[in-house]
């Protein structure tokens, strides 16, 4: 069915995995918004693309049609412009919905969690988009999840580049959607269907073949800023300016040896204005191949200025810029890695279980455990009257809990607690 249920030692990974994202996003200063998992049709259909024919759909339900939603960005636009909030930068982790055809082995669900910053607000240009990028930065370091690579574009330069290749502005977003298909497929494909799908010119397609496969950093910028078709172009012009601004401040803080501007790069929905961006893992398949090979897009996003717009009755603007953090592709990998390893992951937090070595001294754990639940401490206790002390060791080893809290006849009458450290069977008494 394209959903899964998670055993806890999956649940503890995912939990680990969302709560370095979580504290990342905290370190930038974004607060926590939550909005409901069923919009209004109208609020999401239109906003995605091609994306559009995978909206869970829901049946009238008194008089309203209503929808799943289909990402975080489309109900966070709606919910700026419902409050009337021209300036915010916050998270959101929720899951979303997609009607599609499940890949489970790459992570791909009708269900999954995404991660999503995004600032919004009018502010000089370029500073809130490079802070995404070193946000995606910081993530994919943290997780240590091997190499990777941001590439960037920017939606006006490859209207731009649309233009200069002589299609109408009509088939910009349509030629957008098939060249978004370059990572997966190649060059020629991707001409044949601009011409035979999407109607352009051979010629046109030849043209834009020239552009799309090129690849690189600030030199690329500046050699563009050069060509003279580009140049005369308005929107590749500011494009192509807000760019080198970027590389600039990526620069800055030092991580452009990542980031890749890339002509191909294109994401598929509708709603983006300008920068756009996406990160991709990069797996060396065999250690004398030059490309490494890419196993998939793992966070994306860009900026989107109109979107705010579309529900504000006055039509006011936000401009925005956001990242969402592709936390189940994350996952599938850290998980296959986890299971290859085959090291066992901690399933709860315990930090000691409360035994006894004799009978009828239940009364003693249940003090003792209650002191430590009040005092903040995680503690477990075996659910037995008369359990054996053997059994209570073997289960801390079993759950990896590394202390043992022993009250028993002794100890009580001595008012001591003899505390054990599991792997190395030390004891003090306190």
């Amino acid at each position: 069915q394209g959903t899964r249920d998670h055993a806890p030692a999956q649940a503890a990974l995912r939990d680990r995995l969302l709560s370095a994202v979580v504290s990342c996003f905290k370190r930038h200063g974004a607060a926590a918004i939550d909005t409901p998992a069923l919009e209004l049709r109208e609020t999401l259909v239109g906003k995605y693309g091609e994306g559009t024919k995978l909206i869970y759909e829901l049946q009238d339900q008194g008089g309203e049609l209503l929808a799943l939603r289909y990402d975080l960005t489309v109900p966070f636009a709606r919910y700026l412009a419902m409050n009337k909030i021209t300036n915010m930068k916050r998270y959101h982790i929720a899951k979303v919905y997609r009607r599609d055809n499940p890949a489970t082995t790459r992570g791909r669900y009708r269900e999954f969690y995404q991660c999503d910053f995004d600032i919004a607000g009018q502010f000089d240009p370029m500073i809130p988009d490079a802070e995404c990028l070193k946000i995606v930065h910081e993530i994919l370091s943290d997780l240590q999840l091997g190499d990777f690579v941001i590439k960037v574009n920017d939606r006006r330069i490859l209207n731009g580049v649309f233009a200069v290749c002589g299609v109408p502005e009509s088939k910009f977003i349509p030629a957008c959607s098939t060249v978004d298909k370059l990572d997966k497929v190649p060059w020629e494909e991707v001409r044949s269907e601009m011409v035979g799908e999407k109607g352009l010119s051979p010629e046109a397609a030849d043209h834009i073949g020239e552009y799309v496969q090129l690849h690189g950093g600030l030199d690329l910028i500046e050699q563009l800023l050069q060509d003279p078709k580009l140049s005369q172009n308005k929107l590749a012009k500011e494009g192509l300016g807000d760019m080198k601004l970027l590389f600039e401040y990526l620069t800055l803080f030092g991580i452009t040896g990542k980031i890749s501007f890339d002509l191909s790069l294109a994401r598929g929905l509708d709603y983006y204005t300008g920068v756009i961006f996406e990160a991709v893992l990069l797996q060396q398949e065999k250690e004398h191949v030059e490309e490494p090979v890419s196993i998939g897009s793992v966070a994306g996003g860009g900026r989107y200025d109109g979107l705010v717009g579309m529900f504000d009755p006055k039509g006011r603007k936000v401009p925005c810029v956001g990242v969402s953090i592709g936390i189940e592709r994350i996952f599938s990998i850290l998980e296959q890695r986890l299971e290859a390893s085959g090291e066992k992951l901690r399933t709860t937090e315990t930090q000691v279980l409360v035994a006894t070595p004799q009978k009828h001294l239940l009364a003693a754990r249940l003090k003792l455990i209650s002191e430590l639940w009040d005092a903040g401490i995680k503690a477990e206790m075996l659910y037995k009257k008369d359990p054996k002390l053997l059994k209570q060791l073997q289960y801390c080893e079993d759950t990896g809990i590394p202390l043992a809290a022993i009250v028993g006849e002794q100890e009580l009458a001595d008012g001591v607690v003899k505390l054990r450290d599991v792997a190395t069977r030390e004891e003090v008494r306190m």
